[in-house]
Parts: structure tokens; sequence; C-alpha cells
């Protein structure tokens, strides 16, 4: 890297070691979880296809099986566009993207969130020539629009990124596939030797035939339930992805403990408390938020002040030679609570932490400024930008 004075190469990438390493750990996690339930004597557990045939009851592979509380937990799966040619065979998901034990030279992704953001991050990094295909005219569309636009940015440098592109067939061409695109300068094909799939995810929810068991859904299939989880049927709850409020793990963590002390105390239940929800996106760079955009502040009416600070104006920043990351922090100009951060840069999810403890606690800017933060930490960017609010 000339810019640091250091002179490096990568010799060789083991593609099978480093897919299998991560297959391994997360295999053996989830075997010790199901070993660990099936070691309760309170815990039976049954492998099988559930679905609700009656008022709290389930059958699993032909046995029924009912209970005074039944919990919905089964999550989400890839949604796949009505594509022609987008069929079985010509393109993978998530699901099988980390586990191929071949290497794609060439790579196409079709998709603009954070799942197409991650994985072109993890296939590019290794080698792989990525092409991006997005409907929209950025990419992470869902995060703070000037976020979204760096990210942007960095991702045409690294990868082939095609913007306000719908793919209208899809194709097999000897070993690769071939995806034909509309885009606003005309036709125009992609060649791949795997094509991926990231175009958001849809609810289990009819795999599960839950209409037989009384429980409502949203329009898009997700279970609708009430503030303390509790779905429209009597005794069954719901948590996590196929709910769709925040279709994130932290978020599946904290709705379990709800719906737990819930079922323990029906005369005292408890709504969840979804105060300061935050999220990341582990792409290169790393983006993380928590609270309202300024989108969404300017459209709901929202009073607030903003500020900006760049990585590279702080001693860390400046180190680690970050020229793309920025803190965008937002608050109220009447009495200095937080209503939203935004980050895009290296450790982004490490340093909305403290952020997130300040908006949970019910603290405001002062929570951020009021600390003495560790020079050249690489969180003094964080205390500038709310320091820079001015309140």
């Amino acid at each position: 890297m000339r810019q640091s004075g250091i002179t490096a190469r990568v010799e060789k990438i083991d593609w099978r070691a480093i897919v299998t390493r991560v297959n391994d750990e997360v295999d053996s996690d989830a075997a010790a979880i199901e070993r660990g339930n099936h070691e309760l004597d309170n815990v039976t557990v049954i492998r099988g296809t559930a679905r609700f045939t009656g008022d709290r009851i389930i059958a699993v592979d032909g046995a029924e099986i009912a209970a005074e509380n039944i919990l919905v937990a089964a999550g989400t799966r890839p949604a796949v566009p009505d594509v022609p040619g987008l069929v079985a065979g010509t393109y993978i998901t998530s699901n099988e993207a980390l586990r191929l034990m071949e290497q794609p030279a060439r790579l196409a992704i079709l998709g603009s969130g954070y799942i197409a953001a991650e994985m072109a991050h993890f296939f590019g990094s290794l080698g792989t020539e990525v092409t991006v295909i997005a409907r929209s005219d950025a990419l992470l569309r869902q995060e703070d629009a000037d976020v979204s636009r760096r990210f942007t940015e960095v991702y045409q440098r690294r990868f082939n990124v095609i913007l306000n592109a719908a793919a209208n067939r899809v194709e097999r061409r000897g070993d690769g596939v071939v995806v034909h695109l509309d885009t606003p300068d005309g036709a125009r094909t992609v060649e791949a030797d795997c094509l991926l799939v990231a175009t958001g995810r849809v609810p289990n929810s009819d795999t599960l035939n839950v209409s037989a068991g009384g429980i409502e859904t949203d329009a898009a299939g997700f279970i609708s339930v009430n503030g303390h989880l509790q779905a429209s049927a009597e005794g069954v709850w719901a948590l996590g992805d196929i709910v769709g409020r925040y279709q994130l793990k932290h978020n599946a963590n904290l709705e379990a403990s709800y719906c737990w002390y819930n079922m323990q105390n029906p005369e005292h239940m408890a709504d969840v408390d979804y105060t300061a929800m935050p999220h990341a996106v582990f792409g290169s760079p790393q983006v993380a938020s928590v609270g309202v955009t300024e989108q969404e502040a300017r459209d709901r009416g929202i009073e607030y002040k903003v500020a900006t600070y760049k990585y590279t104006d702080t001693a860390y920043g400046s180190s680690i030679m970050d020229t793309d990351g920025f803190v965008k922090a937002m608050a109220s100009p009447h009495d200095g609570s937080i209503i939203g951060c935004h980050i895009i840069g290296t450790d982004a999810a490490i340093l909305i932490q403290e952020v997130v403890n300040a908006m949970r606690a019910g603290l405001g800017v002062d929570a951020i400024t009021q600390p003495v933060h560790i020079h050249p930490a690489l969180s003094e960017v964080v205390d500038r930008a709310f320091g820079d609010l001015g309140l």
C-alpha cells in the first residue's frame, strides 16, 4: 500500500479452508444448543416440518401436538423475484453463498441492501470479480441518504455496480449464467459464473399454515402481534423475523426475554421496549445506525440539529487513512435529546454503541460530550460530531 509506506502481497487464498472453518463453527454452535436442549428434563426436541391444524395444535410430520402456549419463531427465507429464467439451478441465495466449496471467479449479485453489500465484500475481498445489480439509484437506500450516497461511491470504486437496472431474463450459458438487464441506457447483459439473489426476505408464515391456527398476518405475511408479542389467537406468541418489526438477531434476543416474562406473568405483562434499536451492515466500509434518518425527520416534521464529522479530522482516523468515514449526529434543538446517529467507516458497529447506550438510558447529547474520550482513539470522532451540534 503506497500511501502507508508498506508493500505486501497475498500469496494464496485457501477458499475451502475459510468456508470450512466458518461453517464448522456455525454448525458446531447449533449442534451444541440442540444437544443442550436434549439434555434438559423439561425440554423435548422434535425435528420435522410443522404446520398449524387448529387452535394451539401443531402437526409435525403427521403427529399432532397441543400446548397451552405456542411461540412462533420460524423466521424468514430469501425472496426470489419473478424473473423469466430465474429458476432452481440458475442462482443461489444467502443460504448457500457461504457454503460454496468452490470460489466463483465472477459473481453477479441481484440486490442493493445489506445482504448484497455484505456478500459483495466477502467475495470481492477474496478475489472474486463482483458485479452488483441494483434496481434503485443507490445502495443501502434504507440508510441515511448521506451514508447511502457515500457507501455507493465506495462500492463503485471496489466493484462493478450497475444502478437503476431491472433484470428481465436469466439464462444458463455453459457453466455460467447471463443476466439480461433493462437500464436507462438500454439493454445490457452481465455474464457470471454464479448469480446470487439478495432481493429481500419473506416470512415463513405461509409454510406454517398459520390461518388454521386463527393467527392473523399483515399484507406481507408477517404475524401480527400486540405490544406483548401476543398473536391474534389466544395462547400464541411470535418473535423475531417472522414478526417483521426488526429483522435483527439482537432484536430477537430482546423479544425472547419479553416473551418469556409475559408468558410467566400474565397479570403483569410488559410491552417490548424497542428504544434505540441499532443495526449495522458488515461491508467495507461498515455502516451503523440508530434512531431516525435525516430524511425520516423531515418527512415526520421532527425538528432537529445535525452535524457531520469526518474520520480523518481525528488523529486515529487520519492515521488509518479512512477518507470515506464520517459520523452524522442528530439531536433535538429544544432539549438536546439524541434522535439519531449514522456512521460509515472503520468499526462503525462498535462506535455506535455509546450512542445506543445514551439513547436507551434516556440521556441526551451531554452523555456523549461530557465524558472524557481517550486520545487518540477512534471514538473521538463520535464525541466531536455531537460536540459540533452546539447543544
